[in-house]
């Protein structure tokens, strides 16, 4: 075989699709730089700056030469164990550091579970809408995803009579999001403990991503599936970080917590790939999960204003259907009503194509429905200022009148 009749790179990364939100960020991005006044709904990154402590922290941390050295894989011992401190506070879970593993990020933490827990051919449970992320993590570790359709009237949610019928004798793992990125639904207490006793019943891993724990709003409340699955911890793994709670997103700070001997496998994994995080970065998460937790609140409560902002200005538009999210920072409307109609002599004839005209003609960017597995939606962050949004939605709602 000749160098030149080689595949390039392998079947497995080539098959790797990129990541819908940060191709999309980046697109609004490029065209920001270049002068094009765009508004942009599509990354889920909070606009505050970190709180000035936590900078301060890591400020002190550059100085200290010990953090100039190579640190444990598993995450420096005082941030382990601020990990196992704040899931005990948070969740109402008792863990030991030992079953903490500190990670380049949340997306980072997802990965080494899959690839640690999954085997070729292992199916998971994914509920529709998912976030981009999953299935391309589930498909790198060799296993399969399943995705398991949600509605509107459901609230985006899934029932264990959903699940049942997309088992099958190779399922393994169920994914469990709540709040839910890209759709803002929380799972009640009830409906939490019916998933759980449905993956208990079934001998299910739960690999439960709770990023978003902390943005909830109205009635709703978040609830930690290990602490109603009856197997407690022995058959749970979550991941977590800093990036959404704390406007951390740039430090790269997440973790996973789990059974000594899914973390310890997953110890040796990162051992051979990334090795530690930046120390710097895990001095400043030290500094967030210990230090004062009211900026939290200050943010929470900027973006349920703006939760109720941009609902209300989406049910503005005619042929829009937008559910009010309960948690996280995005709302995710239907617009099946908006397609097939003349913007400016092109007829989108999904949300993709819908999205595309929206960028184009109103300079307004927003992640299309087929991100998340689900066509004929749009998922809007409303982590931006409250101008910013009032201004998007007012380009789209013109843009969506002048059309024929």
């Amino acid at each position: 075989m000749t160098t030149e009749s080689r595949v390039r790179i392998s079947a497995r990364v080539a098959s790797v699709a990129e990541s819908a939100t940060l191709a999309i960020d980046a697109k609004a991005k490029a065209l920001k730089a270049a002068g094009v006044d765009v508004i942009g709904f599509g990354a889920g990154e909070p606009d505050f700056p970190t709180p000035p402590f936590i900078v301060e922290a890591a400020a002190r941390a550059c100085a200290d030469p010990k953090n100039h050295r190579y640190t444990p894989t598993a995450g420096l011992p005082e941030l382990r164990e601020a990990i196992a401190a704040k899931t005990l506070r948070d969740s109402g879970l008792t863990i030991e550091p030992s079953q903490v593993l500190v990670t380049n990020g949340g997306k980072h933490a997802i990965y080494n579970a899959f690839a640690t827990l999954l085997d070729p051919g292992d199916e998971v449970l994914v509920p529709e809408p998912y976030w981009t992320t999953y299935p391309e993590a589930i498909r790198l570790a060799g296993g399969v995803p399943v995705f398991v359709p949600s509605s509107v009237s459901s609230g985006y949610k899934v029932t264990p009579a959903d699940l049942e019928r997309h088992l099958s004798p190779r399922t393994k793992v169920l994914l469990f999001v709540s709040p839910s990125n890209p759709t803002g639904a929380v799972y009640s207490r009830a409906e939490t403990e019916a998933v759980a006793a449905f993956a208990a019943e079934q001998g299910l891993w739960v690999l439960a991503d709770e990023i978003y724990e902390h943005l909830i709003y109205d009635d709703a409340t978040s609830t930690s599936i290990a602490t109603v699955d009856p197997r407690g911890m022995d058959y749970t793994v979550i991941v977590n970080g800093v990036a959404k709670t704390y406007a951390m997103t740039g430090w790269r700070v997440g973790w996973m917590v789990g059974p000594k001997d899914v973390v310890t496998g997953a110890i040796n994994l990162q051992s051979q790939s990334t090795s530690n995080v930046n120390n710097i970065a895990q001095r400043a998460a030290v500094a967030a999960l210990t230090g004062d937790q009211s900026e939290v609140e200050v943010m929470r409560q900027a973006f349920d204003r703006r939760r109720r902002l941009i609902v209300s200005l989406l049910r503005d538009i005619p042929g829009v259907v937008c559910p009010m999210p309960e948690g996280a920072f995005y709302a995710y409307p239907e617009v099946g009503g908006l397609m097939a109609r003349d913007y400016s002599g092109t007829r989108p004839t999904n949300s993709s194509e819908l999205a595309a005209v929206i960028l184009d003609q109103a300079k307004v960017a927003v992640v299309p429905g087929e991100a998340f597995g689900t066509p004929g939606f749009f998922r809007l962050s409303y982590a931006l200022s409250d101008a910013d949004i009032e201004e998007g939605i007012k380009r789209v709602t013109k843009l969506v009148e002048q059309a024929g």
